[in-house]
């Protein structure tokens, strides 16, 4: 009789944008009459930028020539986009090479898949809250020990709190984890890191030979200076870091999939080289991001597609500032939406996370993200997106405001 990977079964109820999703429908089924309003999943709404469908369109007719098509990508994708992304990387002083990108279908197919190159046991440090992936892809491996319903914690995770007094960025951990995984600019809260505060993590993870993951999924939307757009900006990153991007929201990639991941090849287990294990996997477990969706990454990196992104992240942000400043017009206490297309704020009336969507939506017709999903240190907390249409957002605040 086969057998299944019970670690599966300690996992908490459905994942949390499943969760969200389907309370939802639940809501729009029985009040057909209401117009619901989506600032809880952050996915874009803005269509693909024009030079990007300009090179979908020229690679479709590529790939319906024989002389020009294309079959199996390279195993660490095109070197057309790689070299576009090392150069991207050169202009902010970080030397990297072809062979350290290795391009995928996104920052979330990679955030769940690099644990395949870690032993079942190494003990996992995270910023609570966070993006549930990290947290659950490490509990289907069983990493994580066992979880706690009442707490909301697992046995074996360092939980790193992001909470007000230490303005939504973490310490480092007392317990030395294995392997780190931040996200900067922060999902949910919208925090930032500065340049000298991440060179700690650097210097602490090279002392402690732990592993950085680090997520730069949205470095696109950060405005301030001390800011930085990649953890390979500090020194001693080469050897203690691996970093991810994804086109999905600064380029509006949700429906067309495509990211990367750099592993440096100083970065060493002992004398084994990441760089060579994720090789390893990438080629035996993933064939390639399509051509035409490499070449529409390329486009991205072009002086008109570098000038769309910009327009792109300039409306989202707009956005954010629309909820910021009404949600603070409205007595709410709120961070994030400076270096971040999300806004966090505090539940009001010590209303739960999860009460609060339920008052939301039925109050305001307004749909979004309970903190508690995102880790124990989420609960009274709440994220809205900055990725709706300028109309909803907009109206969606008005509602809110009057409730």
């Amino acid at each position: 009789m086969f057998r299944i990977n019970e670690n599966y079964l300690k996992l908490p109820g459905s994942y949390l944008f499943s969760t969200v999703g389907k309370k939802a429908r639940a809501f729009m089924e029985a009040n057909p009459d209401k117009k619901v309003i989506r600032l809880g999943i952050g996915d874009v709404t803005l269509p693909l930028s024009k030079s990007v469908i300009t090179a979908l369109h020229s690679a479709v007719d590529e790939m319906g020539d024989a002389k020009t098509f294309k079959g199996y990508a390279p195993d660490l994708g095109y070197e057309f986009l790689r070299s576009a992304i090392r150069q991207e990387y050169a202009s902010r002083g970080a030397d990297i090479a072809i062979d350290e990108i290795f391009i995928s279908d996104g920052a979330k197919s990679d955030c769940g898949n690099i644990g395949d190159i870690f032993a079942d046991d190494v003990k996992i440090a995270v910023c609570d809250p966070v993006y549930p992936v990290y947290v659950d892809t490490n509990a289907m491996s069983g990493r994580t020990g066992d979880y706690d319903q009442a707490s909301g914690r697992w046995s074996r995770v360092i939980y790193m709190p992001c909470v007000a007094e230490n303005n939504f960025s973490p310490s480092l951990p007392s317990e030395v984890p294995d392997v780190i995984y931040l996200c900067f600019p922060n999902n949910p809260t919208g925090s930032a890191i500065t340049k000298d505060e991440l060179q700690k993590w650097v210097d602490y993870a090279n002392e402690k030979k732990a592993l950085i993951i680090y997520d730069a999924a949205y470095e696109a939307y950060i405005s301030e200076e001390n800011v930085p757009h990649s953890i390979y900006e500090c020194d001693g990153a080469y050897t203690c870091a691996i970093e991810m991007r994804s086109f999905s929201k600064n380029a509006g990639f949700t429906g067309t999939r495509l990211g990367f991941t750099v592993i440096p090849k100083a970065l060493k287990a002992g004398d084994v080289a990441l760089n060579s294990l994720w090789a390893r996997r990438h080629g035996t477990k993933f064939n390639g991001a399509p051509y035409i969706i490499q070449k529409a990454g390329e486009a991205v990196y072009s002086a008109e597609g570098k000038k769309e992104v910009k327009e792109m992240v300039g409306f989202y942000m707009n956005n954010a500032r629309i909820i910021r400043e009404g949600l603070v017009s409205a007595g709410y206490t709120v961070s994030g939406g400076v270096n971040a297309p999300y806004i966090w704020l505090k539940t009001p009336g010590n209303m739960s996370s999860w009460e609060f969507f339920d008052y939301l939506l039925e109050k305001a017709n307004v749909i979004g993200t309970p903190g508690s999903g995102f880790g124990p240190s989420g609960e009274g907390y709440f994220r809205l997106t900055a990725f709706g249409t300028l109309e909803n957002t907009v109206e969606a605040i008005e509602r809110i405001k009057k409730m």
